[in-house]
């Protein structure tokens, strides 16, 4: 593991509160380098709560403090996000404090209730960013799609506004191809909006599918098979979706054991760097392996089509898909990765260089662990 020492953390401290919008660098990234990270004791307890489960992060650069949503289904505690602050020390992270927990709020000012009692109106939370214009938070739901021969859930994703106090705002409006449709058409269970980012000047707002709707390609499997999904770009001054693109997702990194069990790649979060720019962090777990491969991606939105009236990406390929460049593969760490799916900037070094978090969720199992990366960005 990486140290940085007591005089860095005084120098990282006073520059926490640099703005977030600087941009990484006109050129994009040039290595991620690790400086430390930290694991949270299984299940820790806070204010009636249990921790876990945290699958989407941002910062408050301002304020010096992270929200984090966590993707219980109501099922544990209610539908929450928690705000925290890393301290940072000669680990790189030495601890994570806990500030406080809140509710996320239906319409009608209600927390949402747990599959048991109403599936059809139990979120799925899995992204969550801060509108530091409006002060504001964004989160989204990937909804439900549970089609049986004596049960169907359909339950749409969401993307939703609300306070700081987790009170509802508004949500944005869908395009057609991201409703849950009983027939294989439109997102797969569990696949849908896992990843979201502002611009830097929350002007405008991308939000990604985790893995290829039924009619744009098979989902990932050991071997390349065209698995393509849809990045949404939205225009917050309308609320409309402008534009989709192309993104082709690696193959699983490794096979399940045993053989037709259980694997998957797929992308958990995004986040925009400037110039056009994204991070894609692509998500592979393989069962009979625990830890997951974590791969992360700049991509490049200049010179991609639009693909919104594309209705099959099977039947019409892209011609101008997104391209991308591997930053980072994890398993090159020699540390154990869990489930890893959110990132987000943090504090900027003295040296100038903007720093990465990421937060892994341990999906309330004992066998995983909630985790802490900090990360330096080298241009």
């Amino acid at each position: 593991m990486k140290k940085i020492g007591w005089g860095l953390l005084v120098l990282v401290l006073l520059a926490s509160c640099a703005s977030r919008k600087m941009a990484v660098s006109d050129q994009g990234i040039g290595q991620l380098k690790l400086l430390g990270h930290y694991d949270v004791a299984h299940n820790k307890p806070f204010m009636g709560t249990t921790i876990g489960g945290l699958s989407g992060i941002d910062y408050d650069a301002k304020n010096d403090r992270y929200f984090l949503i966590c993707d219980d289904r109501s099922a544990i505690n209610p539908a929450r996000f928690y705000t925290v602050k890393l301290v940072l020390g000669k680990s790189g992270i030495d601890s994570v404090q806990w500030l406080s927990v809140q509710s996320l709020l239906q319409a009608n000012g209600k927390s949402y209730p747990s599959s048991k009692e109403d599936p059809a109106k139990t979120p799925d939370p899995e992204a969550i960013r801060f509108d530091a214009s409006k002060n504001q938070l964004v989160w989204t739901s990937e909804g439900e799609r549970i089609v049986r021969d004596k049960e169907t859930v359909l339950a749409n994703p969401a993307i939703t506004r609300m306070g700081l106090n987790g009170q509802y705002i508004d949500t944005l409006p869908l395009p057609e191809n991201l409703r849950m449709r009983a027939t294989e058409k439109g997102p797969r269970q569990n696949g849908v909006l896992e990843g979201m980012s502002f611009d830097k000047d929350f002007k405008t707002l991308y939000v990604n599918v985790e893995e290829p709707l039924y009619e744009d390609g098979p989902r990932a499997n050991l071997t390349p098979n065209k698995a393509w999904i849809r990045i949404y770009e939205y225009d917050l001054k309308s609320n409309k979706n402008r534009a989709q693109y192309a993104y082709l997702l690696d193959p699983v990194a490794y096979p399940a054991t045993p053989a037709t069990a259980f694997k998957v790649n797929g992308v958990p979060d995004i986040f925009a760097i400037g110039k056009n720019k994204l991070l894609v962090m692509e998500r592979s777990f393989s069962t009979g392996r625990l830890p997951c491969t974590i791969k992360i991606f700049e991509v490049d939105l200049n010179g991609a089509e639009d693909i919104s009236k594309n209705a099959s990406l099977i039947t019409s390929p892209p011609a101008k898909p997104l391209t991308k460049k591997l930053l980072l593969n994890m398993d090159s760490l020699g540390l154990y990765v869990d489930n890893v799916e959110g990132m987000c900037f943090g504090p900027t070094l003295p040296n100038g260089h903007k720093t990465l978090v990421m937060v892994a969720d341990n999906n309330f199992q004992l066998f995983e662990t909630t985790q802490f990366f900090l990360f330096e960005i080298i241009p």
